[in-house]
């Protein structure tokens, strides 16, 4: 293949990205703009026009998904020998060779999981925890360590950071400096280690970080905007004083901020190198321009935005049906409104692989997994566990069932089968507040006051039905048996439901947001101004995951008969200036 012919399936923008070969370049690619596409061909012309030796490239991903896609288009174009790896991956490979001889013997076992260790470490600190508070100290302390905080300055730092740990902050701060004593007596180390080490070793050694920036000498960076600290640091040690260096992102799909993330590295790298290309990728090849006209109603009008991000996007599909706004009356009525329209998209002959269900937390996941399963409809959930299978569901239906045995009178009036839930699941921890921040406290609590809402709905739906106003404990836990039962049919390709967060980088036909209330999106404990926009970006993310179909709800009332008290998401406000029809 000539140089030339690599150029030719460009458009004009991706085709600046590619010829920038000579010189430091930064890509600012709108969602579905075919950023792949633009790194892939401008790694594919420095090659053919001699200026890259494919040896000595590295391009680095943040999946491994995102690293073997990028190494099969470099194929198809004829490219061979490109190293393309995630952060972790790279990092490990160059330990793992240098370790020897910076510091002897064998690397240190890596942990798979941080959970047995943690353990302990809060047993020693005189604290408890379970699996999902362990999670969640997992969570900060690598937050922590990819921010380069040591156990001693975590308390502060937190503080200045503004976030809301798992427990008090000098807690975690003892936990965090036990966790490490422990992994350094039992000689292991972990995923962050794994970055901090190579640091180290590049840092300490002249000669070794000598010999891997002549190994790599061209460097390509996917995903910039998720980039945190110790990983930039990392790319500043293999360029050393050198610029060939291409990064590609999109500040408005930063979204994992609570990581350690932060796009400030890809707004910041034109005044970093002056010299740089900075490209913006704006013509979508994925969505309608009617969707992406809702894309550009709601980012631009987020405060903070910049010239850096002033450019909307351009539609490059024919067009599509209007984007709908929907307000219900009650949940129950938007899940049975959104059932509706799948079977409508299904009926048309739209694949039920090509639906997704979008929300802001995993519990609420719930009401979708059964109307679903009602209808015949196969589902996915993605990188989450069905409601019935999590572990502080299956404990509350196991207290119920307990709570039904116990029980002399199997029957009681509505009202008091809603009260006699909520006694059972308080008795297990749940309370009327939710836990203030995000996390696993956060969610089971989440996963609670479902089973409560089920339990209203339960009540409603019998009373109207039967007319019966004397239901039992026993009738509404052989409910919650039969609701389970349905939902475990093995599921090979169906509608996908999956949370905002783990929908991003994928794509459907269509897409419904549901949920959009104030408390969720936002979400209630979002309350610093940089915490709303980065809300904002994970309803631009949403509905950027649509081609065609794009459908966006929100109920008043959490149940039946409930007062409607709810506001509208104010996001949605922004997006009346799209035209979009509000029902």
């Amino acid at each position: 293949m000539k140089p030339d012919d690599v150029l030719d399936a460009l458009d004009e923008q991706q085709r600046a990205a590619a010829l920038a070969v000579s010189r430091p370049v930064c890509v600012l690619a709108g969602a579905g703009t075919g950023k792949t596409r633009a790194i892939t061909h401008r790694i594919a012309y420095g090659v053919l026009t001699g200026v890259m030796n494919p040896s000595q490239v590295l391009a680095v991903t943040f999946t491994s998904r995102a690293a073997a896609q990028l190494r099969g288009r470099l194929r198809e174009l004829g490219v061979m020998g490109v190293q393309a790896r995630t952060f972790h991956a790279a990092a490990l490979r160059q330990l793992q060779y240098f370790w020897p001889t910076a510091v002897g013997g064998v690397l240190p076992r890596i942990a798979e999981r941080k959970s047995a260790l943690l353990a302990e470490a809060v047993a020693r600190c005189g604290q408890r925890a379970d699996d999902g508070s362990l999670r969640d100290l997992a969570a900060e302390i690598e937050w922590a360590k990819v921010s380069q905080i040591f156990p001693d300055d975590y308390p502060i730092a937190v503080d200045k950071a503004h976030r809301q740990p798992p427990r008090q902050a000098r807690e975690v701060a003892q936990v965090y400096a036990q966790y490490e004593e422990l992994k350094q007596a039992r000689g292991q180390i972990d995923f962050e280690d794994v970055l901090l080490l190579t640091v180290g070793v590049l840092e300490d050694c002249p000669d070794l970080a000598a010999a891997v920036r002549r190994q790599y000498c061209h460097f390509v960076v996917d995903e910039y905007q998720d980039v945190n600290p110790l990983q930039q640091r990392l790319l500043d040690l293999w360029l050393d004083d050198r610029n060939s260096v291409c990064v590609v992102g999109d500040p408005n799909q930063t979204i994992y901020s609570f990581t350690g993330a932060t796009q400030e590295f890809l707004l910041d790298f034109p005044r970093r190198y002056p010299e740089a290309a900075v490209v913006h990728l704006i013509r979508d090849y994925r969505s309608t321009p009617q969707v992406v006209r809702a894309a550009n109603a709601l980012i631009g009008s987020a405060a903070e935005r910049t010239a850096e991000r002033q450019r909307d996007l351009i539609a490059g599909q024919p067009d599509g049906p209007e984007p709908t706004v929907t307000c219900y009356p009650d949940e129950p009525a938007e899940v049975a409104g959104v059932l509706r329209r799948v079977k409508t998209l299904l009926a048309s002959g739209v694949p039920s692989s090509q639906i997704a269900v979008l929300f802001r937390v995993n519990t609420a996941s719930q009401p979708y997994e059964q109307a679903l399963a009602q209808e015949g409809i196969s589902y996915l959930l993605r990188d989450g566990e069905r409601f019935f299978d999590r572990p502080e569901v299956k404990q509350a239906v196991m207290l119920l069932r307990g709570a039904t045995r116990a029980a002399q009178d199997s029957a009681t009036s509505p009202g008091e089968l809603v009260a006699e839930v909520q006694a059972v699941l308080s008795a297990s921890g749940w309370s009327v507040q939710p836990p203030v921040g995000v996390g696993a406290a956060r969610e089971r609590w989440e996963s609670l006051a479902a089973l409560l809402r089920l339990a209203a709905e339960f009540v409603a739906s019998r009373a109207d039905a039967a007319g019966n106003d004397r239901l039992g404990l026993a009738e509404f836990v052989a409910e919650l048996d039969e609701r389970s039962e349905a939902q475990h049919v093995p599921v090979i390709e169906g509608v996908t439901l999956a949370s905002l967060h783990a929908a991003k980088g994928l794509e459907w036909e269509a897409v419904f947001l549901v949920g959009l209330t104030e408390g969720m999106l936002p979400i209630a404990y979002a309350v610093l101004p940089e915490q709303i926009e980065e809300e904002r970006r994970l309803l631009y993310v949403g509905i950027t995951r649509a081609r065609r179909h794009l459908a966006l709800s929100w109920a008043r009332a959490r149940h039946r008969d409930g007062r409607g008290a709810r506001q509208p998401s104010r996001f949605l406000v922004n997006l009346r200036s799209a035209g979009l029809p509000m029902a």
